[in-house]
């Protein structure tokens, strides 16, 4: 039974550092890095760009654990923030900001990053959620790993924010997707037969000098190799607390469930990743009001009519871990939209107003906490 499995969480959030006044990013992180550090040790850290800040909540046994860490490591960022009229946003993309204007946070990780990437590292202005699942068994983690795929697009869809780059309407919901596969090693992981085989694909990259540590394969979902987890990392951040905490309880409960199914010595079915690839298109083009395939009734089917079957499904599990209110807030999601949503709808309002749309994601930001 899953119960047997650690099924602990762990989340990590990167947050816009934006000035008030002009809307716009504000290379302000080594500004409000000294007190932060002072109130939340190591728990936050800069991030690629001076005006990205990353936080991550500590070891949590469930997911109202998972709320308290981040409703206290939002709201003292945002404290720290605003005494020098600066705004904490949380969203996938800057509606209006451009790469071009950000500076490299000189640490040598970065720059080692820029220095092999070039311009597509220099374009990497963007946000997003990881959520950690400790599960313990390496073997056990690969198998969850490569069910779990399946389900990666559906996860994707409920967060996406990012349908604004470079002042312009994408015409899709998560850019921040279509920026970040521009990086190698990204995107829908294969699947592995066993841990062996998944770490001799790592050694490989080991010893030919393509990564220098496994943390630089950034997946979608992955094994991390510092914390023994599996990393869901395929959401944008999520601009409501609440919606975060949706997201973190079903993927929670999903492993639960492919826990469950594996040790009663079943599982779910393993899809190419070339298929899988195919709904995340539609998860990132439109989000929770498209449609996704059904592989296996060989269909196209309403996003809304898949969610409502894995709710279904996985409700048992997040009922016996505490964490069904946040799990069902899911349909809520379906009926009032994502941050993407609301960020083109406030746009809409506005009359194209860019700043207004900021206005509201820094309001949404501080929202439940």
């Amino acid at each position: 039974m899953f119960k047997d499995i650690p099924l602990t969480l762990g989340v990590e959030e990167e947050y816009q550092l934006v000035d008030a006044q002009s809307r716009a990013l504000d290379s302000y992180v080594s500004k409000i890095m000294p007190d932060g550090r002072v109130r939340l040790q190591d728990q936050v850290k800069e991030e690629l760009m001076m005006s990205q800040i990353e936080v991550g909540s500590r070891v949590c046994e469930n997911v109202s654990e998972v709320r308290d860490e981040l409703r206290r490591l939002r709201g003292e960022l945002i404290e720290l923030a605003e005494r020098d009229d600066k705004r904490i946003v949380a969203a996938a993309t800057h509606p209006f900001s451009k790469w071009i204007d950000q500076t490299i946070t000189p640490q040598m990780r970065y720059k080692a990053l820029e220095e092999d990437m070039q311009e597509i590292a220099r374009r990497l202005l963007i946000f997003g959620m990881h959520v950690h699942v400790g599960i313990g068994d390496l073997e056990l983690t690969i198998d969850i790993m490569n069910q779990a795929r399946y389900f990666l697009p559906h996860i994707l869809a409920l967060s996406t924010s990012s349908p604004f780059w470079h002042g312009r309407k994408t015409g899709l919901m998560s850019y921040r997707s279509v920026v970040f596969e521009t990086l190698p090693r990204t995107g829908i992981p294969d699947s592995f037969a066993s841990y062996a085989e998944y770490d001799s694909h790592m050694t490989t990259l080991e010893r030919v000098g393509i990564i220098d540590d496994r943390t630089k394969v950034w997946w979608d979902a992955r094994p991390h190799p510092k914390y023994k987890t599996l990393e869901f990392r395929v959401c944008d951040i999520c601009t409501r607390l609440e919606d975060a905490l949706c997201v973190t309880a079903l993927v929670q409960a999903l492993v639960a469930m492919l826990v469950d199914l594996r040790m009663g010595n079943r599982s779910w079915r393993v899809y190419p990743r070339s298929l899988i690839r195919e709904n995340k298109w539609r998860a990132v083009r439109h989000g929770v009001h498209g449609e996704l395939i059904d592989f296996g009734a060989g269909k196209s089917v309403p996003y809304s009519e898949l969610l409502n079957e894995i709710l279904e499904m996985l409700a048992p599990y997040a009922d016996t871990l505490g964490s069904l209110n946040y799990l069902m807030h899911a349909q809520e999601i379906l009926k009032s939209g994502t941050s993407a949503d609301r960020q083109l709808a406030v746009y809409e309002r506005a009359g194209g107003d860019l700043n207004a749309v900021v206005d509201s994601l820094i309001e949404e930001t501080k929202q439940g906490l």
